[in-house]
């Protein structure tokens, strides 16, 4: 029970992490409808950078918050080249955001190396109900926790917040009220870019990071992404727990090499059990 319940603590950290990325997708795709699919690199910048600032005895904190702006700075540069130029269809925006990836192999490679690197992060555990639990798995959920009401709030509480929500319900109505739906669109590439760096420093203490870990990132989170429709980001939430906990469970269990394939396997059958149950609802209805 104590390594069921150590896997499923795990897991929801992997999970949280996953939901970062998601979480920047999710943002972007609402406000310009184009899928980034360098989201995951943003995490591997951040990841790679605050390895080298706390290499480079900068403390911890100021490390992190760095390597986070570094990556929003990625986010708007991606979107300066995805979106920047008027009337770029979200096609040819998806284009380029998959050249920007592989445009950052190159540069990750020349700054960093091809070698995996990794980062210090909170040390010790705490044991729950007998599973040890690593202190860096508890600051991933919270975090986690803390930057999910904070987006509540932002696109809720605030104008700004609103007027990205307008731009993605109805952006012609949007320029008609005077919004520059192109530099909210900007704004949600540099928030789709924090949110990624956030999530690359979270998880770089608990696993190494190269220049080709944003694959597995960008599967992990797009699949949570459609998993909420591109649009819900609660539901991108429960989406990232979910294939979190699937793949620490399997790599538990004996199936590391598959983890991947076995979480995507099961979050593949609960959309499509989802979508037979919207299908016989409004089947009903009608």
């Amino acid at each position: 029970m104590s390594a069921f319940l150590g896997y499923l603590l795990n897991g929801l950290a992997v999970g949280c992490a996953i939901a970062l990325i998601a979480s920047g997708l999710v943002a972007v795709h609402r406000v310009t409808g184009v899928v980034n699919f360098a989201q995951g690199t943003f995490a591997v910048v951040a990841g790679l950078c605050v390895s080298s600032l706390l290499g480079l005895g900068l403390p911890h904190g100021l490390s992190e918050v760095a390597a986070v702006l570094v990556a929003a700075l990625a986010g708007l540069l991606t979107g300066l080249a995805a979106i920047g130029r008027p009337g770029t269809t979200p096609l040819s925006s998806l284009i380029v955001t998959l050249g920007v990836g592989v445009l950052a192999y190159a540069v990750e490679i020349v700054l960093w190396g091809d070698q995996p690197r990794s980062a210090p992060g909170l040390a010790g555990s705490v044991t729950v109900a007998g599973a040890r639990i690593q202190t860096q798995h508890l600051l991933v959920i919270a975090v986690t926790a803390v930057t999910f009401v904070l987006l509540a709030l932002f696109f809720g509480r605030t104008y700004l917040g609103k007027a990205l929500t307008a731009c993605a319900s109805n952006p012609y109505a949007a320029r008609v009220v005077g919004l520059d739906v192109r530099r909210l669109g900007l704004l949600a590439f540099a928030l789709g870019g924090l949110l990624g760096g956030i999530a690359g420093v979270l998880v770089t203490p608990l696993r190494p990071i190269s220049f080709d870990t944003d694959v597995t990132l960008i599967v992990n989170g797009f699949a949570a992404a459609v998993f909420g429709g591109l649009t819900r980001p609660v539901v991108a939430l429960a989406g990232a727990l979910l294939l979190g906990v699937a793949e620490t469970m399997a790599a538990g269990y004996g199936y590391g090499a598959h983890q991947l394939e076995v979480a995507l396997g099961l979050m593949l059958v609960v959309m499509i059990v989802r979508a037979g149950r919207r299908s016989t609802i409004h089947q009903e209805a009608v």
